[in-house]
């Protein structure tokens, strides 16, 4: 047998094909560089893909901003004058480029087509129809920054409308230089002293700027206290900022179709089957993924850009010198993308990079596809659909048979665990105090299908104990000569609705036929731990334990005959006179004077 040496996702071997892999997928228009919103963490400065991005309800406010309309007179006192938008981030609106009505809104039916006048900055913006804007929300107008929120990107790529950032990497306000933020604004002096003011500064003290602003000019309508999710960072636990960048995306759309088609076609299943719903809704609404990442450790994208910014994509820098020489016609100096590639890029290349593809390994032609995943449901985005997606696309062919979805494993309430909650249980300590063995049945005994495991120290305990136990019962029945019998083979049960055939075997005896009750010269030994000077275990009996039960055991006196008068079976007597359900009593009521039944409800 020939062993495949372990690899990691950085050696030349896996890097290689990575490269290739960017490269073809280039080629084929299936990645590509666009100017689109992104998760930016401005603690991490680097984008980070959706799943990345923790959703965490957050007491917060929602200010109700006056834009006045142009052309009209302000007056906070008239309705008519002003345009009432609500916002979760007042930073932002340096940024505005629109406001949004619905069409069928007939507040705002006469206003579509007009302008109004961005506070602070002086910017004309338009009012313009689109069915984002929910009538029975607020207002029913919404401000529009394309720059800073996803659905207002969409929104602004519909309506033709400027995107002008106002934040920097850091998430402090950027607005000089900042040619987008200036242009079509009269510069005035008053304006130029407000960029002097707020340039540079935090997020949220430039926040708490702007609303003080506002309410002095008399543009804040009104302050609502306003609990929504928030999004942060799954590693840093920064509120993250959409972020308008150049970045490298993957067309995931066209790749998911295949991979989806494969499990409807049973080619790859989930256990359980469940999981195969969840697999489909992400992937039918999959969005383009961003695959490059601002960070100093990884891939780096083989991508590499010529003196006027002319982009070469290839393997290996050579390649790329030699198709810059035949663009320029003659060679010039190029510098290589700083970017580096999301590490479920190269993890989605597992099944088969790990063999040694892109070469023709004994290993590929062998072991690929491989049989089972065994596997988490939480990356199932992450690292399933990415593998499905990669491996029917190069190597036309499903990466596994099967998906086994297995629990996770949360801390005591419940929750994932993260460094930053501080709620990480080192599986070592656990050892260290209560033993593998003891770790081991407690993972066993809780992985039950569809439920997570809720680990504590004292769910570890509660199992040692238990298997403390087990260890002292068999010592004490090898201490009492119970020892396993060679050649000990318990015949087949046999059904009684089959001729001879065996059964399966059952987890319980059948019920002992009804019958009389047994004298004391009949009775079997009852198990007992017998102070005689003999120990013998609980239900484990030989023959000189036998016997010295029989010489030890105290006489019992025999039981008195059933009284004539109990007309009921002899299992039980049964009271129907009791208020609330009749009561069974054993048959010492029914040998009650005269037979009457008197034991009480």
């Amino acid at each position: 047998m020939r062993l495949v040496a372990l690899r990691f996702t950085m050696d030349e071997g896996l890097s290689k094909a990575v490269r290739k892999v960017f490269v073809e997928l280039h080629r084929a228009g299936l990645i590509y560089k666009d100017k689109r919103l992104v998760n930016w963490d401005p603690e991490l400065l680097t984008a980070i893909s959706d799943l990345e991005v923790e959703q965490i309800e957050t007491k917060g406010h929602l200010w109700h901003l006056r834009y006045p309309i142009e052309g009209v007179t302000f007056d906070p006192e008239d309705p008519s004058t002003f345009i009432v938008v609500a916002t979760t981030r007042p930073e932002t609106m340096l940024g505005d480029t629109a406001v949004a009505v619905h069409p069928e809104d007939e507040r705002y039916t006469h206003l579509v087509g007009k302008n109004v006048i961005l506070p602070i900055v002086g910017r004309r913006i338009p009012i313009v129809a689109d069915e984002y804007s929910d009538p029975e929300k607020g207002s029913g107008a919404v401000k529009i920054t394309p720059a800073h929120d996803f659905n207002d990107f969409e929104v602004g790529k519909r309506h033709g409308l400027p995107m002008i950032n106002v934040l920097s990497k850091d998430a402090r306000l950027i607005l000089q230089p900042n040619p987008e933020f200036i242009q079509g604004v009269d510069l005035t002096p008053q304006l130029q002293a407000t960029i002097l003011e707020f340039n540079g500064v935090f997020r949220f003290a430039a926040r708490k700027m702007i609303v003080d602003r506002l309410e002095g000019e008399g543009l804040l309508e009104k302050i609502e206290d306003h609990v929504h999710a928030v999004p942060h960072g799954d590693r840093s636990n920064a509120v993250i900022e959409p972020y308008l960048t150049d970045q490298w995306y993957v067309d995931a759309a066209t790749l998911a179709k295949p991979a989806i088609e494969a499990v409807k076609r049973g080619r790859t299943t989930f256990v359980p089957r469940n999981w195969e719903s969840t697999y489909f809704h992400w992937m039918e609404n999959i969005q383009p993924w961003c695959i490059s990442r601002q960070l100093w450790w990884g891939h780096q994208i083989p991508a590499w850009y010529g003196p006027d910014e002319q982009l070469f994509v290839a393997e290996d820098e050579a390649a790329a010198k030699a198709a810059a020489k035949a663009h320029y016609g003659k060679d010039v100096p190029l510098k290589r993308d700083e970017d580096v590639l999301d590490t479920w890029f190269s993890s989605g290349l597992w099944p088969f990079s790990t063999l040694g593809w892109p070469d023709k390994t004994p290993e590929v032609a062998r072991y690929y596809p491989t049989d089972v995943l065994v596997t988490g449901f939480d990356i199932i985005f992450f690292w399933i659909a990415r593998m499905m997606m990669m491996g029917l696309h190069f190597m036309e062919e499903v990466p596994f048979r099967t998906v086994y979805i297995h629990a996770l494993v949360r801390d005591e309430k419940g929750q994932k665990m993260s460094k930053s909650k501080g709620n990480v249980i080192d599986p070592l300590e656990l050892i260290d105090t209560y033993g593998a063995d003891a770790l081991r049945f407690t993972l066993a005994a809780m992985a039950a299908q569809g439920r997570d495991i809720k680990l504590s120290g004292s769910r570890v305990e509660g199992y040692r104990n238990f298997a403390t136990k087990l260890w002292n019962a068999s010592r004490f029945a090898e201490m009492n000569d119970c020892v396993p019998l060679s050649g000990f083979d318990p015949p087949p049960r046999r059904s009684p609705s089959t001729s001879g055939s065996p059964a399966r075997p059952s987890a319980r005896p059948p019920p002992s036929p009804r019958r009389s009750k047994p004298s004391a010269s009949t009775r079997p030994p009852v198990p007992s731990i017998i102070s005689s000077g003999t120990s013998t275990a609980t239900g484990i009996w030989s023959s000189s334990s036998r016997s010295s039960w029989a010489r030890t055991r105290p006489a019992r006196p025999r039981p008195a005959p059933w009284p004539p008068s109990c007309s009921i079976t002899r299992s039980s007597c049964c009271i129907p006179s009791c208020p609330s359900s009749p009561r069974s009593c054993g048959p010492s009521a029914c040998r009650k004077a005269s037979g009457a039944i008197t034991c009480s409800c």
